[in-house]
């Protein structure tokens, strides 16, 4: 099988580089300047990655991948399915032409994989086994999250840098890490606030159970780089807990206002009644930048959640928190 796949991606470099609607000119420019950043060894939790090359068939296999990915130019030939909406999302349509990506499904499918004769695969955010990191490999290089983060919490400029490098990409990759970060400065300067307030991620509330996100998590990291503290208790707690969201600010993130209204317990939350709470659902652009959280889906997320965050910071009731859990 591993001569199989050499050779079917030995054939699948041939046919990406002839089929390139760009000049001889600016082809040879490209290749040479990615051919100087290789090959490339990256260092992982399961030991070490030799790129030989520039790849030119790249397949996601980490939940957000892709994101990272197309942010850096590169339209993968395979992603791990996640969002039904992902293709939609304004950042992604920018990136793909409004050409859905192609998908292999929501677990790890080897065959899906192998037909798509990567010759780099990707599975930074996910929780991959070494013998899953060795079947990977058997089919091209894999590149996996780094050992000094948890689990699926390799933080998203860390992220950005080590695709970057696995794609001979790093000065671009350096470039949106730092221009999401000014982003970043710019809000906190403008809102100080921002930096005495603890903020409550309650992440996909369903069936009367609630999620709260630590600190660090990427699901929260925008929050945690705009200055704001996060609440000690994680994990999930019940209807008789909801006390634990009666902090400075809330932000759900999964359910619509008008589902979370309909809890008498909920709605009766200081944090609730006074109009200090941010409301998004996982089928809209802003739910879905702030699990993805690509460079791109940063940059979308802090246009959309900066006003509101300010407005419910200021604790000011005539600056009315704008509704998001409907926007397209």
């Amino acid at each position: 099988m591993a001569a199989l796949v050499a050779a079917g991606i030995l054939l699948a470099v041939s046919a990406a580089c002839s089929s390139t609607a760009e000049t001889p000119a600016t082809q040879a420019t490209q290749a040479k300047t990615a051919d100087a950043a290789f090959p490339v060894t990256i260092e992982h939790k399961h030991g070490t990655t030799t790129i030989p090359s520039a790849p030119t068939r790249v397949v996601t296999v980490g939940w957000n991948d892709q994101d990272f990915v197309l942010a850096l130019g590169v339209v993968p030939v395979a992603t791990r399915q996640w969002f039904d909406e992902y293709n939609t999302f304004p950042w992604v349509k920018q990136a793909t032409g409004g050409k859905p990506l192609p998908t292999f499904s929501a677990e790890i499918n080897y065959e899906a994989i192998i037909k798509q004769r990567p010759d780099l695969i990707l599975a930074i955010y996910e929780t991959i086994n070494k013998e899953t990191y060795d079947k990977l490999s058997q089919i091209a290089p894999t590149v996996v999250q780094p050992a000094a983060y948890p689990d699926e919490q390799t933080p998203w400029d860390q992220q950005t840098l080590l695709t970057g490098k696995a794609l001979g990409k790093s000065a671009e990759a350096q470039a949106l890490v730092d221009k999401v970060n000014n982003r970043i400065e710019e809000a906190k300067k403008a809102n100080p606030a921002f930096a005495d307030k603890v903020l409550v991620v309650d992440y996909g509330p369903e069936n009367g159970e609630h999620w709260l996100i630590p600190a660090k998590d990427p699901r929260r990291a925008l929050f945690d780089a705009l200055g704001f503290a996060a609440q000690e208790e994680k994990d999930a707690i019940s209807e008789e807990r909801l006390d634990l969201l009666d902090r400075d600010i809330l932000f759900v993130n999964g359910a619509t206002k008008d589902a979370m209204l309909k809890s008498p317990v909920f709605s009766r939350l200081d944090v609730v009644k006074s109009d200090r709470t941010i409301y998004t659902s996982f089928s809209t652009p802003l739910g879905g930048a702030l699990s993805y959280s690509g460079p791109n889906a940063l940059l979308y997320a802090l246009d959309v959640l900066v006003p509101q965050l300010a407005n419910a910071a200021d604790n000011d009731p005539t600056t009315k928190v704008a509704d998001l859990s409907n926007i397209t």
